[in-house]
């Protein structure tokens, strides 16, 4: 693969007027990993799921055809990303189409590929040890519907700067949901013991993105091998996003009113539409088989499950200052919740260094340098 002297374009786009769909358009692209043109002409060809499909596979098999794999596999992505219950073909397909030629895009990156036991099942890893001088171990994963595969670059580039990144998936996350069936589990201590104990690792810094912030932050609060916490954008307890009202009303139906709560979200999927593939991604990562399960996943990823009080680590918590899934609200209280660390570096992006949205989403050079500097 052609070594590239620029990962991370900079720049937050309007590929679309939908937030949504905009977002993971920039997403993909803001990690290297997508065209801009191609991604402005699947924005501007798309008005339903049927429509991003259409336009992603279109856009995948004419970058296989010109051997552009990496863009290929991402588009491949992008389709499974959008693909509801019953389409054809359906997630699993598409997730085998984005592996296949992400592996061939990544043949000759220097890269260990590593499967780690835990528990009955293996989690998918891979090691990048730097050339030179070693300044120590990061382990990094993603949050809610993540493939590790898409954080390539960010592994690289930190490796590049002097660490041996170890990327993993947990359970609820790529490989280890769609091709060994294990729901999401908020317990990520677990899989990240799996992780040191196998690679005989005794300290490491621990990087979470998005809702991964929350798993890394539950890890350290009860694995003393975690030294550094790098947390980027979560929230301290995801049932307090909406306003204060509406977490009350919601909790007071499925308490009191549950069988109505779970019919009123199953009409609400045969609706269809964004909130229906939403409730329908949270099935899916959860296993769940009603959509009451999966709100109580939900309720589980809470202020008092996250054990905040518990984190005696040095932690970096990074927000972007107009993050559209986590409203800044969540900043404050979760700074507050951090009152035993040994010390506590806040890093809140803005909209004039292009990285106030979700995960730093239009400038990831500037999130990852400003890791690599906390670090050092």
């Amino acid at each position: 693969m052609k070594e590239k002297t620029s990962y991370f374009p900079v720049g937050y786009h309007r590929f679309h007027k939908n937030q949504v769909y905009n977002y993971q358009l920039n997403r993909w692209h803001s990690f290297g990993c997508t065209r801009f043109e191609d991604s402005m002409d699947i924005g501007n060809r798309v008005r339903t799921f049927a429509d991003w499909r259409a336009a992603a596979v279109e856009h995948a098999e004419k970058a296989a055809s010109e051997n552009r794999l990496l863009n290929a596999a991402f588009y491949y992505r992008a389709a499974e990303f959008y693909t509801m219950p019953g389409d054809a073909p359906g997630k699993e397909y598409y997730y085998d189409r984005f592996v296949e030629l992400f592996n061939e895009a990544v043949r000759g990156e220097a890269v260990e590929r590593i499967q780690i036991p835990h528990e009955s099942i293996h989690l998918p890893a891979v090691r990048l040890t730097p050339e030179n001088e070693n300044k120590g171990i990061i382990l990094v994963h993603g949050g809610f519907d993540s493939f590790i595969e898409e954080l390539f670059y960010i592994l690289k580039y930190l490796s590049l700067n002097g660490f041996e990144v170890i990327g993993f998936e947990g359970p609820g996350q790529g490989h280890v949901l769609l091709k060994q069936g294990v729901p999401m589990d908020y317990r990520w201590e677990k899989p990240v013991a799996s992780v040191l104990d196998h690679l005989n690792i005794d300290q490491a810094a621990i990087f979470g993105i998005s809702m991964g912030g929350w798993f890394c932050l539950r890890a350290a609060a009860f694995e003393e091998r975690i030294k550094k916490v790098i947390a980027a954008g979560h929230a301290y307890d995801y049932m307090k996003i909406p306003p204060a009202i509406a977490e009350w009303l919601m909790m007071f139906f499925y308490k009191h009113f549950r069988n109505y709560t779970n019919n009123s979200m199953l009409k609400m999927l045969k609706k269809g539409g964004m909130q229906a593939w939403q409730l329908h991604q949270l099935m899916h990562v959860t296993r769940s088989h009603s959509p009451i399960e999966a709100l109580e996943f939900s309720m589980q990823l809470n202020e008092e499950n996250l054990h905040s009080e518990r984190v005696t680590q040095d932690v970096l918590y990074l927000t972007g200052r107009n993050d559209h899934f986590i409203p800044f609200k969540m900043h404050k209280r979760q700074v507050k919740l951090l009152k035993n660390a040994a010390s506590l570096t806040e890093r809140v992006f803005t909209k004039d260094e292009h990285a106030q949205n979700h995960c730093q989403v239009g400038n990831i050079q500037l999130m990852l340098d400003t890791v690599i500097n906390w670090l050092r």
